[in-house]
C-alpha cells in the first residue's frame, strides 16, 4: 500500500529536515512554527506537557483538549492533525524508539509503557498535582542535560527512563483494572503485525501463527487488554484506514475499497457500517461538515 500522509523525523520539527537528531526537549514559548503538513505521521514519540493555557490535538479525526497540568502521547504512525499555534506554557519532548532503547536490547521494555503507542488507550492523562510537579522537575533536568556543552545522550536517556517511570506510576495510580505487563507486550506486539499487514485480510489463526500462540491464547489476550475480540481489533485497524483515506484523499469508495484489498466496494461498506453504524458516504459527508464547521470557527 503506498504511503498518502508525509512522515516527519524530530529534525523536521525543529525546522532542520536534513538534522538525525534522535532526541529533543522544546518549550512551546522558545520554538518556532514547525514547516510541516497540518496533516501528517510522526515516525518518533512525543509527549506534549501543558503548565498553562490550553491546547486542542487531533489524532485521526477525534479532537482532545490539553489543559493545565497535563500530559498527552502522540506515537509513531498515528495520524496527527497540526493545530494553530497558541500562546501556551509547556512544551514538548520528542524521542525515537532507538533513543529510548539505547545501551538495551529488550524492547518488551518500551511495549510496558501502556501510555505509549496508546492504540486502546486515552491519549491524554493528568497526574494530580505532587506527581505532576515531579514530572516537571525532571523535564527540567532533561532540558538542563540537552543544553550542556558536554551533552551526554546517554544521561539524557536515563532521565527519560525515569520520565518515563513516572508518567507510568501515575496511569497505574488511576487505572481501576490492573493488567498485566506480559499480556500488555503481547497486545502492542499483535498491533504491531495489524498495522504491517491489516490490507492482507489476514485471519486470526494467522496473527496467532506469526507471534507462535495459539488463536485462542491471542484472544483471551485482546480481550484482556481492550475487552474486544481479535476480529473487532483487526477490523477496526482496517476501518480507522479507511477513515483515514476518506477524511484526507480524493479516493472514491471503491478506490479506497481497493486499497484496503476489498475489490467488492458493497461488502467493504458492509464492514464499514458494522464498525462505525455508517456507510462510508455518510461518514465522508459527515467529516466534511465537521470541518467545514472548524474552519468557520476558527476564522
Amino acid at each position: 500500500m503506498k504511503k498518502v500522509f508525509p512522515f516527519y523525523s524530530i529534525g523536521h520539527f525543529i525546522n532542520q529536515p536534513n538534522n538525525p537528531t534522535e532526541f529533543e526537549v522544546m518549550r512551546f514559548d522558545e520554538i518556532e512554527e514547525p514547516e510541516v503538513d497540518d496533516v501528517h505521521k510522526h515516525t518518533f514519540y512525543e509527549i506534549i506537557w501543558i503548565e498553562k493555557g490550553k491546547s486542542k490535538q487531533v489524532i485521526d479525526s477525534t479532537e482532545y483538549e490539553i489543559k493545565p497540568g497535563s500530559l498527552f502521547f502522540i506515537s509513531p504512525g498515528q495520524l496527527h492533525e497540526f493545530e494553530e499555534w497558541k500562546p501556551i506554557l509547556g512544551g514538548s519532548i520528542l524521542f525515537t524508539e532507538d533513543f529510548l532503547l539505547l545501551h538495551h536490547q529488550d524492547k518488551d521494555r518500551l511495549f510496558e509503557l501502556s501510555f505509549l503507542d496508546n492504540f486502546y488507550s486515552y491519549p491524554v492523562l493528568q497526574p494530580d498535582k505532587k506527581a505532576f510537579d515531579e514530572i516537571k522537575q525532571t523535564i527540567r533536568q532533561l532540558e538542563a542535560e540537552k543544553k550542556r556543552k558536554d551533552y551526554q545522550p546517554a544521561m539524557a536517556q536515563a532521565l527519560l527512563q525515569v520520565l518515563l517511570l513516572q508518567i507510568q506510576r501515575s496511569v497505574d495510580a488511576q487505572t481501576k483494572v490492573t493488567i498485566s505487563k506480559k499480556y500488555i507486550v503481547l497486545f502492542k506486539k499483535f498491533k504491531k503485525l495489524i498495522d504491517l499487514n491489516f490490507s492482507k485480510n489476514l485471519s486470526v489463526s494467522d496473527y496467532a501463527s506469526m507471534l507462535a500462540i495459539t488463536s485462542h491464547h491471542l484472544n483471551f489476550v485482546v480481550k484482556e487488554v481492550t475487552g474486544k475480540t481479535t476480529t473487532e481489533v483487526i477490523r477496526a485497524r482496517l476501518v480507522l484506514e479507511a477513515k483515514r483515506l476518506i477524511s484526507f484523499t480524493d479516493y472514491s469508495i471503491s478506490e479506497i475499497a481497493a486499497e484496503l484489498g476489498y475489490f467488492d466496494s458493497s461488502y467493504f461498506a458492509k464492514i464499514f457500517k458494522a464498525e462505525t453504524a455508517q456507510t462510508p458516504l455518510e461518514f465522508k459527508s459527515k467529516i466534511s461538515e465537521s470541518y467545514r464547521r472548524r474552519s468557520v470557527s476558527s476564522t
